[in-house]
C-alpha cells in the first residue's frame, strides 16, 4: 500500500512539472497560439486584483496608469508561479524516493531549482533528478530573457502605426476625421496605399497577439491611444469608403477590412470572448445607428467629399461591412479597457471576465 502511494505521489509530482514546462513552452517557444491554463489563472487572478484597486480611482487617466502595470506584473508573476510548481512537483518525487520528510524534500528541491547547492544526495536517481531540476530552472530564466526582446519588438511595431494614425485620424481616432484629412491633404486616391499598410498591420497583430497574448494588455505609451480603437477607426474608414464614398472601387480596402476582422476575431477567440462567426446584416444588428451614419455623411458632404447618391444602399453596404467586426471590436475594447473613441469604446458593453478555469468555450456576456 505504501509503495502504491509513493508511486502515485511520484506521478502527481512528475505531472505537475510536465504541465509547468508545457506552460513555459507555450508562452516562450511555441510559434502558434496555444492555451496555458496556468497562464490564464495567473492573469485572471491579477486582473481581479487590479480591478479591485481600480474601484478607488476617479478618472480614466488614473485607471490607465494603474492598468499599465497589469500585463508586465502578470507576466513577471508567471516565473515564481512556475518555480513554485516545479519545486513542489520535484519535492513530491523526492518524497516518494525517500529523501526525507516533506520539509526536507521542499528544501532539497529549492536548493536544486535555484542552483544554491546547499542540499545534496548520494543516491544516483535523486542526483539525476536534482540535476534535471537545476537545468529546468536555468532554462526558465534563459527563456524569459529571450522572450522579452521579441515581445517588445512586436509592441514597438504595433505602436508605431497607432501613433502615426493620429496624424491622419485625429485623437481619439475616428473614421470621419481620417476621411476629411485625406480628402483635404492627400487626396482620396492615396487611400489605396494606406489600406495596404493596415492590411499588413492587421496580419502582424493577429500573429503576435495570439502567440504572445500578454501583448493584448500592454497599453500604449499615451493614455488616449489604444491599438483596439485605432483598428476600429481604420476599419470604419475603409467600410465608409467602400459603401458611401463615390470613388473607384478599391480591392485593397476590402482586403484590409477582411484582414482586420479576421485578426480581431482570432484574438477574441483566444480569450474566449463570444463573437458571431459569420454575421449577416440585418439578422445580426450593429451598434451604429442609421442617424449616426447619416450625420457622418452630412459632414463629409459639407467638406466636399464625393458621396454616392443612394444613401439607403450606402447604409446597407456599410452595415454589411461593419457587422463583420462590430461585436468583436466592442468586446475587445472592454477587455483592454480602451480609452473613449467614437464608434468603438464609447459603446463597448460591460461583461464579466472569462472564468479562470476553462473546460470549453462558454458565453458569459
Amino acid at each position: 500500500m505504501d509503495f502504491l502511494i509513493k508511486v502515485l505521489v511520484f506521478l502527481v509530482g512528475f505531472s505537475a512539472v510536465a504541465m509547468t514546462i508545457f506552460s513555459a513552452l507555450s508562452t516562450f517557444v511555441l510559434t502558434r497560439a496555444a492555451r496555458s491554463q496556468l497562464n490564464r489563472i495567473v492573469f485572471g487572478m491579477m486582473r481581479h486584483i487590479f480591478e479591485f484597486i481600480l474601484k478607488f480611482t476617479g478618472s480614466y487617466e488614473q485607471r490607465d496608469r494603474i492598468m499599465a502595470y497589469y500585463s508586465p506584473i502578470s507576466l513577471i508573476m508567471l516565473v515564481p508561479a512556475w518555480y513554485a510548481l516545479i519545486m513542489l512537483g520535484y519535492a513530491a518525487m523526492y518524497w516518494s524516493l525517500g529523501v526525507g520528510d516533506w520539509f526536507a524534500d521542499i528544501r532539497y528541491s529549492g536548493s536544486s531549482l535555484l542552483t544554491l547547492g546547499f542540499a545534496t544526495s548520494d543516491v544516483p536517481i535523486v542526483t539525476i533528478l536534482s540535476f534535471s531540476e537545476a537545468l529546468i530552472g536555468l532554462i526558465m530564466v534563459a527563456l524569459l530573457m529571450a522572450y522579452l526582446p521579441t515581445m517588445y519588438a512586436a509592441f514597438s511595431r504595433r505602436e508605431q502605426a497607432v501613433s502615426m494614425l493620429e496624424v491622419r485620424a485625429g485623437n481619439p481616432p475616428s473614421a470621419l476625421e481620417m476621411l476629411l484629412r485625406f480628402n483635404r491633404i492627400h487626396g482620396l486616391d492615396k487611400l489605396s496605399d494606406y489600406w495596404k499598410t493596415w492590411e499588413t498591420w492587421f496580419a502582424d497583430i493577429e500573429e503576435s497577439h495570439t502567440t504572445l497574448p500578454a501583448l493584448v494588455f500592454f497599453r500604449s505609451p499615451r493614455s488616449d491611444n489604444s491599438w483596439v480603437t485605432a483598428a476600429g477607426a481604420v476599419l470604419d474608414a475603409a467600410s465608409i469608403t467602400q459603401s458611401a464614398v463615390d470613388i473607384p472601387a478599391d480591392a485593397s480596402a476590402s482586403l484590409s477590412i477582411r484582414a482586420g476582422y479576421l485578426a480581431l476575431r482570432r484574438i477574441a477567440d483566444y480569450f474566449d470572448l463570444p463573437n458571431p462567426k459569420n454575421p449577416q446584416y440585418p439578422t445580426d444588428p450593429i451598434s451604429i445607428r442609421r442617424e449616426e451614419f447619416d450625420e457622418l455623411l452630412d459632414r463629409l458632404d459639407k467638406a466636399g467629399v464625393p458621396l454616392k447618391l443612394d444613401r439607403d444602399q450606402a447604409w446597407k453596404d456599410f452595415a454589411g461591412w461593419r457587422v463583420n467586426y462590430d461585436r468583436v471590436l466592442l468586446v475587445l475594447c472592454t477587455l483592454v479597457m480602451a480609452p473613449q473613441a467614437p464608434w468603438s469604446s464609447d459603446r463597448a458593453p460591460k461583461f464579466k471576465l472569462p472564468p479562470m478555469f476553462i473546460l470549453k468555450k462558454k458565453k458569459f456576456i
